[in-house]
Parts: C-alpha cells; sequence; structure tokens
C-alpha cells in the first residue's frame, strides 16, 4: 500500500475500535488493521461489558448495539468440597443508565463497534499481521505488514495482551509469568426459557456470577458465568505461575470446576459449542508499561488496563476509555504539529478524566493482594466450615456462633495473620 495515513490503530477489538471511529470523527485518515479473517474471531473476553465509556462514544449505542441480557443479578459463590455459599444481590429491573452492564458475545460486539469505525470513515482491513513498526528517526513512522511499508503520523497499538509491537517499541517489558493469568472460557448453549427459570430473571435481564475457592482447585484464581440469550459463558481465570508450578492442565481446572454441583444445577443439559483461552494481564499498573511513546500510544490489553478486584472483572469498558483517550491525544498532538512522546503526553490526562488511570490506582495494590494463596484455599474453606456448623442442627447441642468461629480458625493459620490479610483486603479493596 502506498497510501500514507494520520493514524494507524494495530487491532480491532474494543480499544482499537473505539479509537479508530473517534479519530475518524476528527477528520483523521484512519486505518483499522485486524490480524483476524473477521473482526472478532481471535478475540476473546468473558461476556460483560461495563456501559459507561459507551455513552461517550456512541450516546444513542443501545439502539443496535448486540446486547445479550442487562446483567440484574450479582452473586459471589464461595465453594468447598461439594457445598456452596452464596452472596446474592438483585436489581428491581434493567438499567440503561451509565451504571447499567449487559453480557454480549464478542464476535458480534467487536463486529458492531468496527462497523460505526467503518461508518465514520475508518478504513478497516482484516487479515493482516502487522510485524512490526516503521521507525524512522528513532520514532514510529507507521507499520511493516508483510511487503508493505504503511507510512502514519501515529501508531495506536491495541493488539491485545501477547502482541509484540508493544515490546518493539520499548513501552512494554518482557511479560513474566508472575504478570499474566490464563483464561479459558466456554459457551454453553442452553434454551432462554431455561436460563430464565434458572436464574430467575426476565426475558431481558440476565445474571452474573463470581466463584472462588474449589472453583480453581486451590490455585489463585475464579470462575465466573454470565448468562447470554440463548447459551452461558462459563469460564475461569487462574494464575499462570501456579498451573506451571503445580504441574497441573488448565483444561483439568476447568473441568473440575463444572463439574461442582452448584454450576453442574445452572449449566446440566447445555451443549458447549465453543471452547477459548488467552492470556490476562493480572498486574495493572503494575505491569510498568509506557502508554506513550514516539508516534505511538499504547490502549486496551495492550497497556494492561484490566481490573480484577475478586468481585469485578473489568477490561472492555477500560479498552473502550482508553481508545476514546488515545483519540482525544491525537488531537492534542496534531494541534501542535507534534507527534512525539512530549506532543502525546496529554494522553495520560485523558486517561485520568475518563477514570481509567483513576480506578487503575485505587486497586493499584489489589493483583499483589490477589496472590495471597490463603484467600483461595483457607478462607473459603473456613467459611464454609463456619456456615456448615451454624445451620446443622443434630441434637448434639449447639455452640454460639462465636464459639464455631474460633474453634474451626484452630490450627488454620495464626491469627495476627488472618487480621493483617484483613486489612491488607479492606486497603487494596
Amino acid at each position: 500500500m502506498a497510501e500514507r495515513f494520520d493514524a494507524i490503530v494495530v487491532g480491532a477489538g474494543p480499544a482499537g475500535s473505539a479509537a479508530a471511529l473517534a479519530l475518524a470523527r476528527e477528520k483523521f485518515s484512519v486505518l483499522l488493521v485486524e490480524r483476524g479473517r473477521a473482526v472478532g474471531a481471535k478475540n476473546m473476553f468473558g461476556g460483560r461489558v461495563y456501559a459507561w465509556p459507551l455513552f461517550e462514544l456512541l450516546p444513542e449505542w443501545e439502539k443496535d448495539c448486540p446486547i445479550e441480557r442487562f446483567v440484574t443479578k450479582e452473586s459471589l459463590v464461595f465453594l468447598s468440597g461439594e457445598a456452596s455459599l452464596s452472596i446474592q444481590f438483585d436489581r428491581p429491573r434493567a438499567s440503561t443508565d451509565r451504571a447499567s452492564s449487559f453480557t454480549a458475545l464478542r464476535p458480534r460486539f467487536d463486529e458492531w463497534l468496527a462497523k460505526k469505525a467503518e461508518a465514520a470513515g475508518a478504513m478497516l482491513i482484516t487479515g493482516i499481521k502487522v510485524d512490526d513498526l516503521l521507525m524512522e528517526g528513532g520514532r514510529a513512522r507507521g507499520v511493516v505488514a508483510g511487503p508493505d511499508k504503511i507510512p502514519a503520523d501515529l501508531v495506536v497499538i491495541a493488539e491485545g495482551a501477547m502482541g509484540p509491537l508493544a515490546r518493539k517499541a520499548g513501552l512494554l517489558p518482557d511479560m513474566k509469568p508472575e504478570s499474566v493469568a490464563v483464561g479459558v472460557k466456554e459457551t454453553v448453549e442452553l434454551p432462554a426459557a431455561t436460563i430464565q427459570e434458572r436464574f430467575n430473571i426476565g426475558e431481558k435481564e440476565g445474571a452474573a456470577v463470581v466463584y472462588a475457592g474449589d472453583a480453581s482447585m486451590g490455585l489463585r484464581g475464579g470462575g465466573f458465568l454470565y448468562t447470554n440469550k440463548a447459551s452461558l459463558s462459563l469460564g475461569l481465570v487462574v494464575s499462570s505461575e501456579d498451573l506451571a508450578r503445580k504441574k497441573v492442565e488448565v483444561q483439568a481446572v476447568m473441568e473440575r470446576f463444572r463439574l461442582h454441583p452448584s454450576v453442574q444445577r445452572l449449566i446440566k443439559g447445555g451443549k458447549v459449542s465453543e471452547y477459548s483461552a488467552h492470556l490476562v494481564p493480572e498486574l495493572g499498573l503494575g505491569m510498568k508499561a509506557r502508554y506513550v511513546g514516539d508516534g505511538v500510544l499504547l490502549a486496551g490489553d495492550a497497556a494492561g488496563f484490566l481490573i480484577n478486584n475478586g468481585y469485578t472483572f473489568r477490561g472492555v469498558d477500560l479498552a473502550i476509555a482508553s481508545g476514546i483517550a488515545a483519540a482525544r491525544a491525537a488531537v492534542d498532538a496534531r494541534a501542535r504539529g507534534d507527534y512525539s512522546a512530549a506532543g502525546l503526553a496529554s494522553y495520560a490526562r485523558h486517561l485520568r478524566a475518563l477514570n481509567v488511570l483513576t480506578d487503575l490506582e485505587t486497586f493499584r495494590a489489589t493483583g499483589g493482594y490477589l496472590k495471597n494463596e490463603r484467600l483461595f484455599a483457607l478462607y473459603p474453606k473456613l467459611l464454609l466450615g463456619i456456615t456448615e456448623k451454624v445451620y446443622t442442627v443434630d441434637g448434639s447441642g449447639k455452640e454460639r456462633i462465636s464459639e464455631i468461629v474460633l474453634d474451626e480458625m484452630k490450627g488454620k493459620a495464626p491469627l495476627l495473620k488472618m487480621l493483617k490479610d484483613l486489612l491488607d483486603g479492606a486497603r487494596s479493596m
């Protein structure tokens, strides 16, 4: 290709398509490059989207967005053995305001957002792998894809967690096992009526369930389940370090999780139609990425913009917001005629204005705190043990709840260590 572009966006996931759409609206000539044969074909996410950044990008997004179900029911489930303990929160109705969230299927959602970028004027090309940045004078001046060198003033890298371009640009350190988790997901087909009956939800309503404890065979991590119109998104995110150290296959962990009685009850009779896996950045700001370089910006997973605080998993909303922020920084740079790192420095300000960096900073310590193995092995078992004794009446005499708690805690871990874990959790969460 001999054509020159104002901006090239690498990756047509939520971050890339959001950036391409926002740039095209600002009259940038934009090339959006996706290595999959179709948009969304190579992408994976748990299946939940927090809607707030769509109000910034597409105020009337709800009119044609491929929403599966609005989440109206939240559950946190602790597993130990065959037992489970649930904490549930119900909203009275499906919400469509900025605080709403919904489930989506990645191929449909990504295709929808990429088409919005095309409609705004971006050029979308699929099935093309970007091999390198086109470097001139120490700064990015475009991309190299096979034999083609495509020049541009700005490159937005939104290629996901494992893409090599960010490392080649010197913006991201080499990935270490402790900085990533392995995410696996199954799509389980079930009739809509069955889903609604099992989860006690309406036609447009949905449920989101987070699992802790035996969900991951004692490995650091947890499970999730989201309801779609006629399927369930069931998955796990577990420590890659633990998988290697304990020599456990992730498929074995997933099989044990899906066979737990509380999970089986929900997926019974379902047919697995899709299985996918990918690496998930775990440490947020602890990834130590630099988001700005000379002629280049990082957005979405490529920059580690994910938050897992144990009860919510956020990635898509931060990705979309970072794409918007990247476009706003590009507008500033164009006004100055300077696409160097200094000219693009307003990116951090725009990320902060959209609360991407502020939320990442709020939960900066969470990634380290969730490395504590007691959170996944000891405490769920302890909690289930206490609950079982509280609700057991067998005629042998009942203890006070305080006595049950103290009895269950004996020999499990030093009290001071437990108190420290509690305080550390309060600070990091």
